[in-house]
């Protein structure tokens, strides 16, 4: 049994072992993979790109889907005798809530593998399909630079969590006080943007968006990074915002597609757990 908390507890190997899943999937293997198990999920209303990727994810490896709001993990019952009771139930636990901590604490009691949908401090299975969908068009996605543009939260974060684990370079561009430790940072986008290869945004609170004005990503910018370079911003991404409405317009924006992938990279992530 494998659990997905933190890229940063896996080893390159067992993310290259998660994208031939991937690929298997779609050449058809893996058919009815899940038939007669359950996958109990907790997701918060407002999620949509992640959660239906999950669930139609299990329902095509023809599994069950039972689905709780995340603050039902909020309540007063610690959670260790939530797992107590899951444990003889469920085949695997898939959770998206703001605490990380809390996460770990249930892949810590739990029997059965715990996934990761996205914390406050990081987002592994949407940087690990980003990854999956770059090295279907970079060949070389390991030996390009990476720039992130948003502030220290859990995209970035993320994004670094892979940094670290895969050994590609990232930098950040930021307003003054949103930086993130371990990396190079830069605070004007110009400056930034040259020499790099992948530019990923996050969107970014109404607050900061003074504290951005310098880091923008536009088309005129995008003119400025490496030939073929590839624009991937977060969704929910806001035109005008932390990208330009040219920017998405242009041949630089990964595109809708791109994105995909996250349904079989989840799928994957899935029997990559649950398989050994």
């Amino acid at each position: 049994m494998k659990t997905l908390t933190k890229l940063t507890d896996m080893k390159p190997n067992e993310i290259f072992e998660i994208f031939e899943i991937a690929d298997e999937i779609t050449a058809g293997k893996y058919s009815g993979f899940l038939k007669g198990k359950s996958a109990v999920l907790f997701f918060p209303a407002s999620s949509i790109r992640t959660r239906v990727t999950f669930e139609k994810g299990i329902g095509l490896l023809d599994g069950q889907s039972i689905l709780f709001p995340s603050d039902a993990l909020d309540k007063k019952e610690d959670v260790r005798d939530v797992c107590g009771y899951l444990n003889n139930w469920a085949d695997i636990v898939i959770v998206r809530h703001k605490n990380l901590r809390l996460i770990e604490k249930i892949a810590q009691y739990s029997k059965v593998p715990v996934i990761n949908a996205m914390t406050d401090r990081n987002h592994p299975c949407e940087i690990l399909s980003d990854l999956y969908s770059l090295s279907k068009i970079r060949p070389h996605f390991l030996e390009d630079h990476y720039l992130f543009c948003g502030k220290s939260g859990n995209i970035g974060l993320a994004w670094k969590e892979a940094s670290d684990v895969m050994g590609f370079e990232l930098s950040q561009c930021c307003g003054a006080g949103y930086e993130m430790d371990g990396v190079t940072v830069f605070h004007d986008i110009k400056t930034a943007v040259r020499g790099k290869d992948i530019i990923c945004t996050d969107s970014l609170p109404a607050e900061a968006l003074n504290d951005f004005k310098d880091c923008r990503v536009t088309k005129e910018v995008m003119d400025l990074a490496n030939p073929n370079a590839v624009l991937n911003p977060c969704p929910p991404f806001y035109r005008g915002e932390e990208v330009s409405e040219d920017a998405i317009e242009s041949e630089y924006f990964a595109g809708y597609e791109f994105k995909k992938n996250l349904l079989v990279v989840q799928q994957a992530v899935m029997i990559w757990c649950m398989r050994s």
